[in-house]
């Protein structure tokens, strides 16, 4: 079995296993790797929510037959020769929080919903390293069925396995953390520090069908509340010079509004000349950030008339970044007698 960057540190036992989720990758940027990721995750009913017998066949007669060539194509433009920018990105938040827990007890591990290395085996890895309480970490700042309740299921799916179940605790979201927003307004002035500040700031976050909101997702919601928030930490709240969209849509149903594609044309067409983009709504960097934003976005505001797009790079690995997250960890583990420190 392969190894990967992000297994626990196992210098001893440690009692308290936190698990760090994240979405997935492909294992290359090939289409054959593509399609069996995509197969996972679009098979999935929280990320596709019709029934299988009317999607499978949509779904392998059409989807898998046309989409992994040009997904592919999507992750060559931005893999690197260490791997995929989320694969590594994560492994790197991973062992920086685990160096910032290193005096908690606690031992980090990783796992992506789909794809590997997968849950199951971060799972494995922390009870392995003598954790029997676990702390579940979603890199989800805001909830989303889709996502989080995703993340939750493949937990639960890997626990009805185990003899012995331990005590766990699951993170449901942190889309208003002070540290979180703080570290996020951190990074913008930082990048206006660098660049200076261009005509318009857009915070863009993965978008959802329209539906999801009205089937209970706060995700919305807590999009909102987390661009109001950085936009007051920023000293630009009720000013015109930021905007919020959401990116990423497919299919024909309507979907949050508005789409950052379409903003960021109609902006172009009206003369603004410059845009930075900020996607709160990514713990890492990511195909989403990388390709969608930072690259194809970028073509086409220009293409439409503007002259520049910036990608404000996500958290990351940032110390401020880790610090909130092990902040925030060890506040969940604090109640626990000796866990959190």
């Amino acid at each position: 079995m392969p190894r990967y960057a992000g297994e626990p540190v196992r210098a001893g036992a440690a009692p308290i296993g936190v698990v760090l989720v994240n979405l997935g990758t492909p294992d290359a940027p090939t289409s054959a790797a593509v399609r069996r990721y995509l197969a996972q995750f679009l098979s999935d009913p929280r990320v596709v929510e019709i029934p299988p017998l009317l999607w499978w066949p949509i779904l392998y007669g059409f989807v898998l037959t046309v989409r992994p060539r040009r997904s592919a194509a999507a992750y060559r433009e931005i893999w690197t020769e260490a791997g995929s920018p989320l694969l590594v990105n994560t492994a790197a938040l991973a062992r920086a929080l685990q160096t910032e827990l290193r005096d908690a007890g606690v031992t980090v591990a990783f796992g992506m919903r789909y794809g590997n290395p997968p849950v199951a085996d971060a799972l494995r890895s922390v009870r392995d390293a003598g954790a029997s309480r676990l702390l579940v970490l979603p890199l989800y700042p805001q909830y989303a069925a889709a996502t989080t309740g995703s993340a939750f299921d493949a937990v639960t799916a890997e626990l009805r396995r185990w003899r012995r179940v331990p005590e766990a605790r699951f993170i449901g979201d942190y889309h208003d953390g002070d540290g979180y927003v703080s570290a996020l307004a951190a990074s913008v002035r930082e990048h206006w520090s660098a660049a200076g500040r261009a005509d318009k700031l857009l915070l863009s976050f993965h978008g959802l069908p329209a539906r999801c909101s009205r089937l209970g997702d706060p995700y919305e919601g807590q999009c909102r509340t987390t661009a109001r928030l950085l936009a007051a930490a920023l000293g630009l709240e009720g000013s015109k010079g930021w905007s919020l969209a959401f990116q990423s849509r497919v299919g024909r149903e309507p979907w949050l509004e508005p789409y950052t594609d379409v903003l960021l044309a109609q902006w172009a067409r009206d003369g603004v000349r410059r845009v930075q983009v900020l996607c709160p709504g990514f713990a890492v960097d990511c195909l989403e950030t990388l390709e969608e934003i930072a690259l194809r976005n970028r073509r086409d505001f220009i293409v439409a008339g503007g002259e520049s797009l910036e990608y404000i790079p996500a958290l990351n690995a940032r110390p401020d970044h880790v610090a909130f997250l092990a902040a925030l960890a060890k506040r969940n583990l604090g109640a626990w007698p000796g866990g959190g420190g």
